[in-house]
């Protein structure tokens, strides 16, 4: 991951640790959101590479899915760190509800949620009064 990059999308977003950051509902902004993730959980919360590699992935599948199925303009982000866990959190307009699909070995798109499933310890969807939060939750050790 490019640091500058990454300091870039900081200084440009806002960090998502401190206010829900808003991104363009664009399939860059996928990109947009593994530089934060990055940032924040590999330089600013010093998680270990296997964690902040999986925050990182799950966070571009969340988004990915926000950009593809919910006819959003923009959607939040948000990243909250507790004793002993980490949270990530995308908000989008939509109340529509992701569904976890079984997956095939051959099948080239609906993997998403389920590697969401896999690698995250928790996760779940938050409806709204208007729209929803998908969020994923890891366990971290805390030194």
């Amino acid at each position: 991951m490019d640091d500058e990059q990454a300091f870039k999308a900081l200084e440009l977003f806002g960090n998502p640790t401190e206010a829900e950051v808003r991104l363009p509902s664009r399939p860059e902004s996928a990109a947009t959101a593994r530089r934060l993730t990055s940032c924040v959980v590999l330089r600013q919360w010093a998680l270990s590479p296997q964690t902040a590699e999986y925050a990182v992935l799950l966070v571009s599948e969340l988004v990915g899915n926000a950009v593809r199925h919910t006819g959003a303009r923009v959607f939040g982000l948000r990243m909250v760190r507790r004793r002993g866990w980490i949270r990530i959190e995308v908000r989008d307009p939509s109340r529509g509800l992701p569904c976890l699909m079984p997956v095939r070995e051959m099948d080239v798109s609906g993997r998403g949620l389920f590697l969401v499933d896999k690698l995250s310890d928790r996760w779940g969807v938050d409806l709204l009064p208007r729209g929803k939060i998908t969020w994923f939750e890891m366990r971290i050790s805390d030194r």
